[in-house]
């Protein structure tokens, strides 16, 4: 548009003329880049509904403290962000009270499963349904800040307006980046 409108009386020197075709390239560059960084955005998040779906019917380990006894068995999970000499699950029936006290031992920084076998503190088999659970964990004589994780089937998959995939986990909503393991 300047090379249009110049005044032939006053004419542009070859620096300016030079560096303003530079600008109008970049610019012209920048729009570029845009419109495929929108494009490679776009197909992430395609691609991840896919996977997403490919999850609906599986397990998943989710933060949460939902610990449900089908069949007498129960499976659960810890995070930690360091290594510790003592884990405890402390797993309570719907009244808030104590049923079983689990002493995991020692456990790896990372992930952890466990299984309860649904017997009580007194050895009676507990009824199936839905209990709670908490967990500590210590080093020495430090306490860590262990995560529970709760089991969860995935039953359907959401694209949310902004794009982003989330997951109808057990009647939770959760984002797919909240999976910590997948069983």
């Amino acid at each position: 548009e300047q090379l249009k409108n110049q005044d032939p009386l006053s004419p542009m020197d070859n620096a300016q003329m030079t560096s303003q075709l530079a600008q109008i390239s970049t610019v012209d560059g920048i729009e570029k880049l845009n419109t495929t960084l929108t494009a490679l955005l776009d197909g992430s998040q395609s691609s991840d509904a896919v996977q997403a779906a490919a999850l609906v019917g599986k397990g998943v380990m989710v933060e949460g403290k939902a610990l449900t006894l089908s069949g007498g068995k129960a499976y659960g999970g810890i995070e930690l962000a360091s290594a510790a000499d003592k884990v405890t699950v402390t797993i309570k029936d719907a009244n808030g009270l104590e049923v079983r006290k689990l002493e995991l031992g020692d456990a790896e920084a990372g992930i952890s499963n466990f299984a309860w076998d649904g017997l009580t503190a007194s050895g009676a088999q507990a009824v199936d349904g839905k209990y709670t659970m908490s967990v500590s964990a210590t080093r020495g004589d430090t306490d860590l800040k262990p995560t529970a994780l709760q089991l969860s089937t995935v039953n359907s998959v959401m694209r949310t307006s902004s794009g982003s995939v989330s997951l109808d986990v057990g009647g939770s909503i959760v984002k797919l980046t909240d999976i910590k393991q997948i069983l």
